[in-house]
């Protein structure tokens, strides 16, 4: 049975989607506020967190940035309100791996756990199904996909799980130029079409962490008009 946690503090809220959530065989813990709800996040292990944004004391994006922030991946599915377009971008870059708007249908809330249920599954049956896969070494940069660590010039650096993510992705792909359309289904899924800008951000926060000058990139390089592309060789030196 998965263990699913609910950050919501709107109790009715939170009946409904342990209700529904039980149908789909799932053990629902409850959590009416945010630092209540990262305290439990942090002590058990659960395979799908559902994260109100407005919460008392702690939100939810605080809670989110704390969670991606600790070693291991849980799946986050954030709620917001519908009129809060800023919110769901926040979320998304905080590490959220998909949102819902309220008011939302059940059918809606059941599909959307469904497919990130089936996103890890297949996840982890392609790691089950083949041997540990070699660290990828581009130049100075060394991204470990089974311990999901990234190293430069031998220092560990520290990345959200959807800049590693992305930093994978186009080390895989050198000198391919990709459109923040193309990166942002990729990486983050059809679902969240419309929300390239996102994409920008994190771009922003790795070339803050992995180039020498962030205001001269040579490891993501910018193709104007077009998008983004991995340098297609890298010196070892960095």
């Amino acid at each position: 049975m998965r263990q699913v946690l609910v950050i919501e503090d709107d109790l009715d809220i939170g009946r409904l989607v342990r209700m529904h959530l039980a149908e789909q065989q799932c053990e629902v813990t409850v959590a009416t506020d945010g630092a209540a709800g990262l305290a439990l996040a942090t002590a058990q292990r659960f395979d799908l967190v559902v994260l109100d944004i407005m919460l008392p004391g702690m939100d939810g994006l605080e809670v989110c940035r704390r969670l991606r922030a600790r070693p291991g991946y849980t799946p986050i599915l954030m709620l917001t309100s519908k009129s809060t377009e800023l919110d769901r971008v926040l979320g998304l870059e905080m590490g959220a791996d998909d949102y819902l708007t309220k008011p939302f249908s059940v059918l809606e809330l059941v599909a959307r756990v469904k497919a990130l249920f089936r996103r890890v599954e297949a996840m982890s049956a392609g790691e089950d199904a083949a041997a540990p896969a070699a660290p990828l070494a581009r130049g100075p940069l060394v991204i470990d996909a089974t311990r999901r660590t990234v190293t430069l010039r031998g220092e560990h650096v520290e990345l959200t799980a959807k800049e590693f993510d992305l930093l994978t992705y186009f080390a895989q792909h050198p000198g391919l130029v990709y459109t923040r359309a193309q990166l942002l289904d990729k990486v983050w899924g059809y679902s969240h079409s419309g929300y390239e800008h996102t994409v920008n951000s994190h771009i922003n926060r790795l070339r803050a962490k992995i180039e020498r000058n962030p205001n001269e990139p040579q490891i993501i390089q910018t193709v104007w008009g077009v998008g983004y592309k991995f340098a297609e060789s890298l010196p070892d030196e960095g």
